[in-house]
């Protein structure tokens, strides 16, 4: 079991003085209401609302429009623009391999094909929480050389909110796909 579950929501201290999260899904949903039920959609700490981000961008290439509602769902009372739909469309042109990438076992090498459970690491670093109400937490892609934020914003209902997320950027592509190798 990794460190995070659905009674466990506290950090655990890296070596380097950042604190990270596993958030670990033992399976993937197959639709929106399998989605909203998982125990991280309460949207509780931070750290779940990354992981679920990472979640709902895996289902883009396959189903656009469950995708898309996964993240209004984490994106609570601020749904997506039309521009940040395009803004998403535009992304994963020939790249669908990119959302997988944060799951842990994903590699190039391996054309992302992540470990089961599948696991998110969620870190933190001393500057993550600099504005009151927000979390800019971090996730690594087995295919970059430095993680990806996450920006959550903690709503008046409690819950941790997808603000913005930076996790979509061009990262090295998968070995089948290399024609050099």
């Amino acid at each position: 079991m990794g460190l995070f579950d659905s009674n466990n929501t506290q950090p655990a201290q890296a070596p380097s003085g950042n604190k990270f999260v596993d958030v670990v899904f033992p399976a993937l949903p197959d639709n929106l209401e399998q989605f909203t039920t998982l125990p991280q959609a309460a949207l509780s700490d931070p750290f779940s609302t990354a992981a679920l981000t990472v979640l709902a961008f895996c289902f883009y290439p396959k189903d656009k429009d469950l995708s898309l509602a996964m993240l209004n769902f984490l994106r609570g009372p601020r749904p997506m623009s039309p521009m940040e739909q395009q803004f998403i469309r535009d992304r994963f042109m020939d790249k669908d391999y990119v959302p997988r990438s944060y799951f842990t076992g994903a590699t190039p090498a391996n054309d992302y094909a992540p470990s089961q459970p599948y696991t998110v690491r969620v870190s933190e670093n001393p500057y993550s929480y600099q504005d009151q109400n927000y979390a800019k937490l971090f996730v690594t892609s087995g295919g970059a050389d430095s993680p990806r934020a996450i920006q959550m914003r903690l709503a008046k209902d409690g819950k941790w909110y997808l603000w913005e997320q930076f996790i979509l950027a061009d990262i090295r592509q998968p070995e089948s796909s290399n024609p050099w190798a």
